[in-house]
């Protein structure tokens, strides 16, 4: 089933280059960056775009805010192999600007396929962007950390690791909403049994 996954993953990623999508974006990046992790995954991470060292080398969260979102993982018991973790946009938004709304529309058709494909049992936005595009209705600030569900889908907003770089205080937020993870699958896991 994995590998199924895994070139159904691969396939919409030669679709994104295929389809030329956001060819402004395309040329002032290093490269595509799909997303990666366990095509079986129970958990996808859902940020906003990839930054600098994400463009380099193709990996989504593999800067600052990746390390941080690492040692979360690990402090939930969680592995980074485990999940999988991708982005909305794919292609780096010059000097690490916020993602347009233009370039939001244009990636969100292959985001949607990679849920289909992927089919976590818990969908985690991180950030404003991607909650925006995901559950519009919520803010952040209001329901980090708050299990949500649409669509029969399961969400669990989080702030973005990243708030945690410009604000220390933030750190702790993070752990305890990242800590809601593990009992939160249990439960999701138990109900859909």
């Amino acid at each position: 089933m994995a590998d199924d996954k895994e070139q159904q993953l691969k396939d919409i990623a030669a679709q994104i280059l295929k389809d030329k999508v956001c060819p402004d974006l395309a040329a002032g990046a290093t490269q595509l960056v799909p997303g990666e992790g366990n095509p079986d995954a129970q958990i996808l991470f859902i940020g906003e775009a990839p930054g600098k060292e994400e463009d380099k080398q193709g990996r989504p969260f593999v800067g600052a805010a990746g390390k941080l979102l690492e040692s979360m993982l690990e402090g939930t018991g969680l592995s980074r192999e485990a999940v999988f973790i991708t982005n909305i946009v794919k292609y780096r938004p010059p000097n690490n600007r916020d993602p347009l709304p233009a370039e939001i529309d244009a990636f969100l058709p292959y985001l949607k396929q990679q849920i289909e494909v992927i089919d976590p049992t818990l969908i985690v936005p991180l950030g404003r962007h991607s909650l925006s595009v995901l559950l519009p209705e919520l803010k952040i600030s209001q329901c980090h950390g708050q299990p949500k569900q649409k669509n029969g889908r399961h969400f669990l907003p989080l702030y973005h690791p990243a708030v945690a770089l410009y604000d220390n205080s933030m750190k702790q937020t993070l752990v305890e909403d990242f800590a809601i993870i593990p009992p939160l699958l249990k439960k999701i896991t138990k109900q859909v049994k």
